[in-house]
Order: structure tokens, then C-alpha cells, then sequence
């Protein structure tokens, strides 16, 4: 059989996914009372990914195309478009011998394009760009076409790489067209598309009559079949029973004999006899294999390279819950028992590291960004597992005798009546502007290079005072001299110095002096954060404080208290929130804030510097 592996590579949100769809429907991948032709962004299965409309994990899929002359099945990699989610693109673009990269018409390359590129092309992918949603009424193609033709210029190292193929699509509705459409209203498909796939894209450079070799590159789990090894099959051929060995790199793990072997026929997985070279394939039997070992025939002991991801920028503790409400939502609350859970997590989201924390209770969990960090814990969270985690912090590192610390190239895409808000908020970061036009529509693109410390929060904040408008992008850049600390920019909080259920009537007080967090009847305990301050300062409140009763008749006493809806933060937004004599306690019901210090006398006996009891 004639096989392509390709990748969709792209950044967020610029219609990998919606594009997947439309191959699958348009190679009838489902029968036509499926329930996935009603359906959008098929492979965005997880729950999460539909929530927020962007794909967090790294999925093969396959399709059957049906050229003039010949049957191809062309496996298809879809990966996410998020800077934070770069692991799931390293450990599985190894598997691909093309990419497709999904560049928006209007938006053009921006940081993750330029990241996605820099991997394909170091893979030696050939490239196909389709320039997506050229129905967009702000699309700027010609421009776009130029600004990819720089991104090229400036990645590749082989001139044959700027060799390559553009495609017109309007992924949404399926159609892709080879030169622009004079019409884009016209009648259409992806046969353009296709067509480029199996013209451009190699098939796999794999030798049928060498041994047993694969490199894992992702894996999955099945209650009643165990552990999926899944990765490309990049020598000879493999069978059920067949005895394998499993290395690290040339370090032997174990002997073990292959029960299933899978291959992808559309979004299922069909038992097959023998897998065929080059396929994109997923075997059992094999039950603690990890990412990036390799399976290998006993006469072949050798293996391959380990894949090799970019570092972790960003840490923060998680620890078991020690709040006065600890145990009463979870269903996992030890801290045995969230070792346990981020263990596993290891095994497939290898973009994360796992330390003890050396200065006491809990671990110590680094990752890629906040995203990264804020989606492990609400799926955690919604697993039921309860834990209270600091504030986050970038991880320093000493190069050169000296202390650095990461850097990132924030790029920001506004309308031009937002630039003083932006230049305002990134000069108190101490940001550094690297690039900044206007364009004729009015909207201005600006470059700036920051720390990810001082970088911390201000997704929040900007999104706030430009009231959502805009494009936002990060790109990580490297490791730099530590630059200046910010001041803290948040003001001050309420803390509940009472333990109760909050009141209406102590609400008042509370809307006077800043913005609430709860509503009334919320059960609260000392030391909780109930809201933020109109100061620099915190302050101790009484929430839970009743009107007194009297018989002294009033005429307004019967007015109903007003009272504005409470602000609810989701987990992103309370890790940007949370400082560091703060804690953010999740549980699989709520998200509370509380200071590390639950009175008021502990938190000023740690300001004159004496000690005090967590």
C-alpha cells in the first residue's frame, strides 16, 4: 500500500483542526449518518480542547484518498498551536515525512508559525503552506505570502527548502484551491490539497527487509488491552506474538512478546495481521514502555536517539490541601495520592518534570508556561483530585558563571487606539520594543522582548484594559542576564479574618472597599481572600458579620440590598492573580485564594521576620 505521513502544523488557532475535518468527511472517512459529519473539530476530543477551542494534545488520524491512479492512506498528525503544548509537537513530529503548515490570511505568521517551521524543517519535512480563511473580510493574502516568504528566508539552511507549494483554502467549508480563486464562492474541494500531499511529501524512507525497528513516540491506555505503543514503523514489519526488545537508546529495558498490533483507519484503530513498514502503527504487550525508547528485533539491540525537548521555563509547588476545608470536595487528597496521579502524567505529557520540593512538603512541577501548568491541574482537578498550589515562578539558571533567566517575544497585534495601554503596561514590565508598524486597516503589530518573570499576569490584565481586543502570541527565545524586578502591580486584597458563612450585609462593606469574589451565604474561613482592594493594601474584613435585631421600627429597613455579581476567576486567571504569600486551593468544586498565613498575628510575625506555622 502506498502511505504519506504528514503533520498539520500552525499556530493557535489558524484551522488545523477545521481543516482535518474536511479531509476526513471528503474521503468518507465516516458513513453519511455518522454523527462526525455534523460535527467540528473531530480530533478535539478532550473535553478541555472543546472548552477553550484549541487542541492541547497531539493525535494521528488516517485517511484514504483515491487518486486517477492509485489508493493512498495518508496518516495524518494534528498538533497543537499553542507555545505552552511545543513538547507534544517535538515527540511526534519525528513521525511525519511532510508537513502541512496552516498559516491564517488575515493574521499571517506569527511566533508558534515560526517555532512549528523551525522543527519541521530541522526534521527535513517537505512543506506545503496553505494560506487558510481567505474568506476572512481582513485577509491580506499577497501580504501574507510575502511575510512567509521571510520566515523561510531566515529558518532554512537548504535552499531547496524555499522551494514549496501554496494552497488557498477556506478550511471551514473544505475547499482548496492551486492558483487563487477568481471566485471563492465557486463550488470547490480539497482535491488541491491532496494532490500536493502526495506529490511533495515523500513516502516514508523505510527498509521492509531490515529487522524489527519503531520509535515510540506517544502512548495510550486501555482498561482491558493495557498500554499503546505508538509510533512509525521505520524497519521491517511486526506481528502479534513476535518477541521484541525494548531499549533506551543501547541500554536494554526488557524482552517482551507483542500481543496486538493496531493499525489507524479513520478515528478507530483496527487489529491488523502484520503492520506495514512506514505506517504509523500502535502495539500492546508492552507494559512500561515510556516516550522515546525503541522497539527493536533481538538481532538489532540498538536503538534510537531519545527525543530531545526544550527545557521547562516554568515551576510551581503543588502540595496537599491544608486548609480548614481540607477533604471535604476531593476525592484524592494525599499527598500519596497526587504523587501518584502526577507520576503518570509523566509518562505521556513528557514536556513536564516532577522534583520533591526540597524545602518541605509537596513538588515541585515545571512546565512550558502557565497554560501548561493551568491544564494539568484542572484535569486534575476534575479527576477529583484536591491540592493547593503557590504562585508560579520561572526557573533561574547559572550559565557562565552568572544567574539568567528566560525571555520571551511577545508579539501583539492591536488597533492603534490600544497602543498607549500596551506601552504603558509593558514599560512598567521593563520591556524591551523590538519591532512595531501600522498597517492600512489601522490595527498596529508591535514586537517586544520581556522576561517570562516580569511577564507573569499580564495576559490578565491586558485583556481587561483593552477589553479583549486584539492578538496576543508569546515565543520563548532564551536564557538572558536577570533584568530588573517589577514592583508588585496588583493592589491589595479582603481577607476574611472570621470563619462562617459570608452575609449580604457584610457585603456592603466589602463592594465599598473593592470588588467582592463570593456572594453572600458562601461558606468562608480565616484567612481566605474574599476580594480585591481599591489599595496597595491588604486588609482584614469580617464577612460573616449579621445586622443586629432590634423592635426600633425603620423606614427603610425592608430595602433590599444591592449588591454587584461577585467576580469568578477561572484557574488561569487565579494563578496570574495568586503572589507569593498567597496559595490557590482547587478542589474539584471550587477554586478558592487564601494567604499562606491564616491570622492576622502569624502574617505579622512573618513581616518582622520571626517564624510562624504554615
Amino acid at each position: 500500500m502506498d502511505i504519506r505521513n504528514v503533520a498539520i502544523i500552525a499556530h493557535v488557532d489558524h484551522g488545523k483542526t477545521t481543516l482535518v475535518d474536511g479531509m476526513l468527511k471528503q474521503t468518507h472517512t465516516f458513513r453519511e449518518n455518522e454523527a462526525e459529519m455534523d460535527q467540528t473539530t473531530i480530533l478535539d476530543s478532550n473535553p478541555l480542547e472543546r472548552e477553550k477551542g484549541i487542541t492541547i494534545l497531539a493525535k494521528n488520524t488516517s485517511v484514504m484518498y483515491q487518486s486517477a491512479n492509485r489508493r493512498t492512506k495518508i496518516n495524518i498528525i494534528d498538533t497543537p498551536g499553542h507555545a505552552d503544548f511545543s513538547g507534544e509537537i517535538e515527540r511526534t513530529i519525528n513521525m511525519a515525512d511532510g508537513a502541512i503548515l496552516v498559516v491564517d490570511a488575515a493574521e499571517g505568521p506569527l511566533p508558534q508559525t515560526q517555532f512549528v517551521l523551525k522543527k519541521a524543517l530541522e526534521q527535513q519535512l517537505k512543506i506545503i503552506v496553505v494560506i487558510n480563511k481567505i474568506d476572512r473580510k481582513d485577509a491580506r493574502v499577497e501580504e501574507v505570502e510575502r511575510e512567509i516568504e521571510e520566515l523561510f528566508l531566515h529558518l532554512v539552511t537548504n535552499v531547496d527548502d524555499l522551494t514549496y507549494p501554496v494552497i488557498y483554502a477556506i478550511g471551514r467549508v473544505g475547499k482548496a484551491w492551486d492558483p487563487f480563486p477568481l471566485d471563492i464562492n465557486a463550488s470547490g474541494d480539497l482535491t488541491m490539497l491532496f494532490e500536493a500531499i502526495l506529490k511533495i511529501v515523500p513516502p516514508p524512507k523505510a527498509a521492509s527487509e531490515k529487522p524489527t525497528k519503531m520509535l515510540v513516540s506517544t502512548l495510550d491506555f486501555d482498561d482491558y488491552k493495557g498500554t499503546y505503543a505508538i509510533g512509525k514503523l521505520l524497519q521491517g514489519t511486526i506481528k502479534p506474538h513476535q518477541t521484541i526488545l525494548l531499549l533506551e537508546e543501547n541500554k536494554k529495558i526488557g524482552q517482551y512478546k507483542i500481543e496486538q498490533v493496531f493499525t489507524s483507519v479513520g478515528l478507530k484503530r483496527v487489529e491488523t495481521p502484520q503492520a506495514q513498514t512506514g505506517d504509523i502503527i500502535a502495539v500492546t504487550g508492552i507494559p512500561d514502555v515510556a516516550i522515546g525508547q525503541t522497539i527493536t528485533d533481538p538481532s538489532d539491540p540498538t536503538g534510537y536517539p531519545v527525543i530531545k525537548l526544550e527545557e521547562p521555563t516554568l515551576k510551581i509547588l503543588v502540595s496537599a490541601n491544608t486548609s480548614p476545608f481540607a477533604g471535604r470536595e476531593g476525592k484524592f487528597c494525599t499527598a500519596r495520592q497526587i504523587h501518584a496521579r502526577l507520576i503518570k502524567e509523566k509518562q505521556t505529557n513528557i514536556g513536564i518534570t516532577i522534583t520533591p520540593n526540597p524545602q518541605g512538603a509537596g513538588f515541585v512541577v515545571a512546565g512550558r508556561g502557565e497554560l501548561h501548568l493551568a491544564i494539568l491541574l484542572e484535569n486534575l482537578r476534575r479527576e477529583g483530585y484536591e491540592m493547593q498550589v503557590g504562585k508560579p515562578e520561572v526557573i533561574l539558571k547559572e550559565i557562565d558563571g552568572a544567574t539568567q533567566e528566560p525571555f520571551e517575544e511577545i508579539t501583539i497585534e492591536i488597533d492603534s487606539a490600544y497602543i498607549g495601554v500596551i506601552s504603558e503596561e509593558l514599560g512598567k514590565r521593563k520591556a524591551e520594543l523590538l519591532d512595531t508598524h501600522t498597517n492600512t486597516r489601522g490595527s498596529t503589530k508591535m514586537v517586544y522582548k520581556i522576561s517570562s518573570r516580569n511577564l507573569l499576569g499580564f495576559r490578565g490584565d491586558i485583556l481587561t484594559k483593552t477589553r479583549g481586543n486584539g492578538i496576543f502570541a508569546t515565543r520563548f527565545i532564551g536564557y538572558f542576564p536577570l533584568s530588573a524586578v517589577v514592583p508588585k502591580l496588583r493592589n491589595g486584597v479582603l481577607v476574611s479574618f472570621e470563619s462562617g458563612k459570608s452575609t449580604g450585609y457584610a457585603l456592603q462593606t466589602v463592594q465599598e472597599r473593592g470588588k467582592s469574589f463570593i456572594g453572600p451565604g458562601i461558606p468562608v474561613y480565616a484567612g481566605m481572600v474574599i476580594g480585591l482592594n481599591n489599595r496597595g493594601v491588604d486588609i482584614d474584613i469580617n464577612v460573616c458579620k449579621i445586622k443586629k435585631l432590634t423592635n426600633i421600627h425603620s423606614a427603610n429597613a425592608d430595602i433590599a440590598i444591592q449588591l454587584d455579581p461577585p467576580t469568578v476567576f477561572s484557574l488561569e486567571q487565579c494563578l496570574d492573580f495568586v503572589e507569593e504569600d498567597e496559595l490557590l486551593e482547587i478542589t474539584p468544586l471550587n477554586l478558592r485564594l487564601r494567604k499562606k498565613f491564616l491570622t492576622p498575628q502569624e502574617r505579622n510575625r512573618v513581616d518582622r521576620g520571626l517564624s510562624a506555622k504554615v
